[in-house]
């Protein structure tokens, strides 16, 4: 794919006296995801931001200044902050996500109360994490919404898994002979089963988890397979205290030879990046072996299908827009029917990562990296003129309050949604 070189808009006379944001990020200091907002704001010629470290707003030490636009960043990959979250002292320990979330959630409120009293702007509203890191909920959300996924007994968190017997049960009365067994607010495929069933007995369950001859579960850079009901059993239940999230498997399509799904990330309500994932599991997790497929490709198997890759993007625009509050988003969008069709698997919050990857092609964001497209959305909401590609520019509003909600475009048109289940 071709990337055209970036063009600055002209700043108008009313921008010209508007103040440039100043940022704050609530992170992980010198991690690698402050480091990819700190690029963007260094390439864009303003200050770097203030960091306000996780462990900080963990402990009830953390402070805002007034005016300050407040990023929040994921927690993870700093062992301190993971066990202030979760008690756990070894970071591949699975257990506790329950946890995490509960502690979490509460730090992102108290985070939008400091930001709120120094008179601050939050890009990400707590209320919408809350949603985006129950899976059970999430999918809830998306159902209601008319975005199409998969099937789920567990839609919307109000029917709780409390062991093995009892998800045997709801895969049995829903029907679902192939399903993935995940935690509901686990992330990165820890503590994911892709679980087949085939009568009494006869089961087979691929997962990154690994179980300790005590009883205790880590994750692995492995996938690995279990063949006996007893072994499965064992698993899911020392992982449902923590809340499990059902949903049927859906048969992806694939890029030569390997299960192929999608990342996109939207920014301020547009699909901005994509990244086509694909692995020889049924997981696509680029640390669990998987790796980075054709998007290009993947475009013309969908036009080959008989498929629309804009309507693929404006699904991903949809299921976005169930979030208005905050500012970016990455979708885990599954191609099904060979490229024909899609639904969407999750909405994550902290799904920008992606190291490397530049914009769309006559996307809003083409040329630039996911934190430089967050950047520009906040910008032009601003009326600060930002580098824009020749495709679609993002256009600036001058002199509006900064806020994830204001940032976002109209809505897409709908498209028709609700469980996606193929036939039986």
């Amino acid at each position: 794919m071709t990337v055209t070189s970036p063009r600055t808009y002209p700043a108008s006379a009313s921008s010209r006296s508007v103040p440039e944001p100043r940022f704050a990020v609530v992170g992980i200091p010198g991690n690698r995801r402050v480091r990819g907002f700190q690029a963007a704001l260094r390439q864009a010629g303003l200050p770097a931001a203030r960091v306000v470290p996780w462990a900080e707003v963990l402990r009830g030490t953390a402070r805002f200044r007034a005016g300050e636009t407040v990023r929040l960043d994921s927690p993870g990959e700093d062992p301190e902050v993971d066990r202030l979250l979760r008690d756990v002292s070894e970071p591949t320990r699975v257990e506790g996500t329950g946890r995490w979330y509960a502690r979490f959630l509460s730090a992102a409120h108290e985070v939008a109360a400091g930001v709120a009293e120094a008179g601050g702007t939050l890009l990400d509203d707590p209320a919408e994490l809350a949603v985006l890191f129950d899976k059970r909920r999430c999918h809830g959300v998306l159902a209601a919404a008319g975005v199409p996924v998969p099937e789920s007994p567990t839609s919307g968190g109000a029917t709780p898994v409390r062991d093995w017997s009892e998800a045997r049960r709801l895969l049995r009365d829903a029907r679902l002979s192939r399903a993935f067994v995940k935690l509901a607010h686990g992330s990165s495929a820890s503590g994911v089963l892709a679980v087949q069933l085939a009568g009494p007995g006869r089961i087979r369950a691929d997962t990154s988890v690994e179980r300790g001859a005590d009883g205790r579960l880590f994750n692995s850079l492995r996938v690995r397979r279990y063949a006996t009901e007893r072994e499965v059993a064992a698993l899911v239940d020392t992982l449902a205290p923590d809340g499990l999230h059902l949903e049927r498997w859906l048969p992806k399509a694939s890029q030569h030879g390997r299960a192929a799904d999608l990342r996109v990330v939207v920014v301020a309500g547009r699909a901005t990046h994509a990244v086509v994932r694909t692995s020889p599991s049924p997981m696509t997790n680029l640390h669990l072996g998987g790796r980075r497929g054709d998007l290009a490709e993947a475009a013309t198997a969908v036009r080959a299908a008989g498929g629309d890759w804009s309507e693929a993007l404006a699904l991903c625009e949809r299921a976005a827009a169930c979030f208005p509050g905050t500012l970016c988003v990455a979708v885990d969008l599954l191609p099904v029917a060979r490229w024909k069709r899609f639904a969407v698997c999750e909405v994550n919050a902290f799904g920008d990562l992606l190291p490397g990857l530049l914009g769309l092609p006559d996307g809003p964001a083409e040329g630039r990296d996911t934190y430089a497209a967050q950047l520009d959305a906040v910008r032009a909401s601003a009326g600060h003129p930002v580098r824009a590609s020749a495709g679609r520019p993002v256009r600036a509003s001058a002199g509006r309050p900064v806020r994830a909600s204001a940032l976002r475009h109209a809505a897409p048109v709908p498209v028709s949604g609700g469980a996606y289940a193929p036939a039986r």
